[in-house]
Order: C-alpha cells, then sequence, then structure tokens
C-alpha cells in the first residue's frame, strides 16, 4: 500500500503494553484508511484473528492492537505532532526504519 517513513520500535523492556510497534504514514485520510484495511485482511488471512482497531472514521490517526504488535498508521501532520518516536525512544539506535 506505499506506506511511507515506516519504522519499527522494539518494546520490549520498556513497557507491557507490546514487544514491537510500527509506525507509518499515509499521504492522505484515504491513504490511512487503506493502508489499514490492508493491514487488517492480511491479519485474518494469516490466521492472526480480530485486532482491536481504532480510528478508522476519521483516519488521521489509525491503532491497529494486536496483540505484542501496536501498528500505528498516521497522516503526516498527526505523526509530527504527536512524535511518539521520540517518546519511545525510536531516534536511539533501537528504533530500526523499514523498507
Amino acid at each position: 500500500m506505499k506506506a511511507e517513513e515506516t519504522i519499527a520500535i522494539d518494546l520490549a523492556g520498556k513497557t507491557s503494553l507490546a514487544d514491537t510497534m510500527i509506525i507509518a504514514s499515509g499521504r492522505s485520510q484515504r491513504h490511512v484508511g487503506s493502508i489499514a484495511d490492508k493491514i487488517i485482511q492480511e491479519m485474518k488471512n494469516r490466521g492472526f484473528g480480530n485486532a482491536r482497531v481504532e480510528g478508522l472514521p476519521a483516519c488521521d490517526w489509525v491503532l491497529i492492537d494486536a496483540g505484542d504488535v501496536l501498528v500505528h498508521i498516521f497522516r503526516p501532520e498527526v505523526r509530527g505532532f504527536y512524535n511518539l518516536e521520540k517518546m519511545w525512544g525510536a531516534d536511539r539506535p533501537l528504533g530500526v526504519a523499514l523498507g
């Protein structure tokens, strides 16, 4: 779905919420929604069950909670405002850029 600026943050030892946080951007609300829909469908197809999803109606920020993995998909302006990478230390070597 051509998500942009995708990174993975290792949360092991930082929180009990999840082991990994993936953060990505979509160019628009429609793009964010499409990325989220594709991830949710792929998870179902691969037998990972039903993830909890928040934010789909507005598509400014969609959170997919798949237990051990949290996926955040933002519009660029919203991502910059919340700056989760800084909050969770992705600017340190543990934050890994993806594809």
